[in-house]
């Protein structure tokens, strides 16, 4: 069994035209570093070492992936410099794969097709080519009488470039796979041109040494998109949202409008799952079969239980188990936990709460650190007050309780199972099981209060 490739990501460099203080390789793409895209795809594809060139002091060697390997390129320009960098790491009978840390959108399949393709040919070198792209400014590939590579133009400038030369529309990529021992031996022979050491330039060397260097060409133009501004970065994430969201319908998931649909790469939905118009999906997010998520709902590593609804809400690491209904415009905060059944309604804030299951708070109250049991239902407008200025405290409501509106419980407070609460009490005492509590002053009514209050106004 042939050695599995070695993966070298040229990781290195800020990326000054990102405009930011964040490497260009770790801007996120759906989620997740662009650079972790492409670690990710090399994986995927087969190979069995990953290593990043980084540069010292640019923060990017922190920030890898487990078992990712990093080397700092300290000395020369260009991405020869950079494979030279990682020399030591380069087994000379290997085949490396050599990728570019701001392609996101390059594939395992296509990844996997080039090392095919190299070893099947038994060639020194094969660049990845398309003819699918406008090719002005790219490197045009000449090809020879039987199909290899004769030779690289490139086109930056055309001045002195033959007309049927620039005719020609396939282009070089810039994803590699060579046989690292011609590879190693033959980038100490390339000069500094313009300050840099090209990697294009062993082709020439290669060729004329009499090792074949070869072409796979494809049609998947979108590997050809590189990152180098926040305009470029809004464009991948477009096709990455795209091929998530596409994937997700494969799997029997249904978008009404994906292009108002927010997704990141670990998202995980199950079938028959409904996203409405105006959802967004972040990391760490689970969700079970036939659930309604959205309009206009916002959930982050949170997980959703089977036939769940949640409409004009926001969740964020909390837990909402089957059959329950999250909103319009509920809150739930980290911590918070939601039974089966149950309903969270209009304008509820959750934090660290539990609600039991088939309990109910429909509307217009804050539940903060809290426990309702099942079955019981929190009139609108209760405040549970949990905090005395030093430390949080619980409150619990019992199963099948019913709590009047307008109340507040004062933690630490337990109201017993089917216990009641009076309208606008202020609860600073257990209510044991069963019972009423009523906490408030008695009415009094002041006659002629309105007039005294207009006479006053008159004077």
């Amino acid at each position: 069994m042939p050695e599995r490739p070695t993966a070298l990501i040229m990781a290195a460099g800020w990326g000054t035209r990102m405009r930011s203080s964040l490497p260009k390789v770790l801007h996120p793409v759906c989620g997740r570093p662009m650079l972790d895209w492409v670690i990710a795809a090399a994986r995927d594809a087969g190979a069995g070492r990953v290593v990043c060139v980084t540069r010292p002091g640019d923060g990017v060697a922190a920030r890898l992936p487990e078992g990712v390997e990093s080397v700092e390129q300290t000395s020369g320009e260009g991405t020869g410099s950079a494979v030279l960098a990682a020399r030591d790491r380069l087994e000379p009978q290997s085949t490396v794969l050599i990728l570019s840390g701001d392609h996101p959108l390059l594939s395992a399949s296509l990844i996997t097709e080039l090392i095919a393709a190299h070893e099947l040919a038994d060639a020194a070198a094969t660049m990845l080519t398309t003819e699918g792209l406008d090719p002005a400014g790219y490197g045009r590939v000449v090809r020879a009488v039987d199909g290899s590579v004769e030779r690289i133009v490139e086109t930056k400038t055309t001045e002195g470039v033959p007309a049927q030369e620039l005719a020609i529309r396939e282009i070089n990529l810039g994803a590699y796979a060579f046989a690292a021992g011609d590879l190693l031996g033959t980038l100490d022979s390339v000069g500094v041109t313009d300050g840099e050491r090209y990697l294009t330039a062993v082709f020439p060397i290669l060729i004329d040494g009499g090792r074949r260097v070869i072409a796979h060409r494809t049609t998947d133009v979108l590997s050809a998109i590189g990152v180098n501004t926040r305009a470029d970065l809004i464009e991948v994430e477009r096709h990455a949202r795209r091929r998530l969201i596409e994937a997700h319908a494969l799997a029997g998931v249904s978008f009404s409008s994906p292009e108002t649909t927010t997704i990141d790469f670990d998202v995980e939905i199950g079938e028959d799952t409904r996203i409405e118009p105006g959802v967004s999906l972040r990391r760490g997010t689970r969700i079970g079969r036939g659930c309604t998520i959205g309009p206009q709902t916002t959930i982050a590593a949170a997980t959703i239980a089977d036939g769940v609804s949640a409409r004009h809400s926001y969740l964020f690491d909390c837990e909402v188990e089957a059959g329950a209904t999250i909103g319009p415009f509920a809150y739930l905060r980290p911590g918070a936990s939601v039974g089966a059944g149950a309903k969270v309604g209009a304008f509820v804030e959750l934090k660290n709460s539990r609600i039991g299951a088939g309990a109910k708070v429909p509307h217009l109250s804050y539940i903060g650190d809290a426990d309702v049991g099942e079955g019981a239902n929190v009139g609108a407008g209760n405040i549970t007050a949990n905090y005395d200025g030093r430390r949080k405290h619980r409150t619990v409501i019992g199963k099948g309780a019913r709590t009047g509106v307008d109340t507040s419980f004062v933690a630490p407070v337990r109201v017993g199972d089917g216990a009641y609460t009076g309208a606008g009490s202020v609860i600073t005492g257990d209510v044991p099981d069963g019972a009423l509590g009523i906490a408030r002053e008695k009415q009094r009514n002041i006659e002629g209060f309105a007039k005294r209050v207009e006479d006053e106004r008159t004077e």
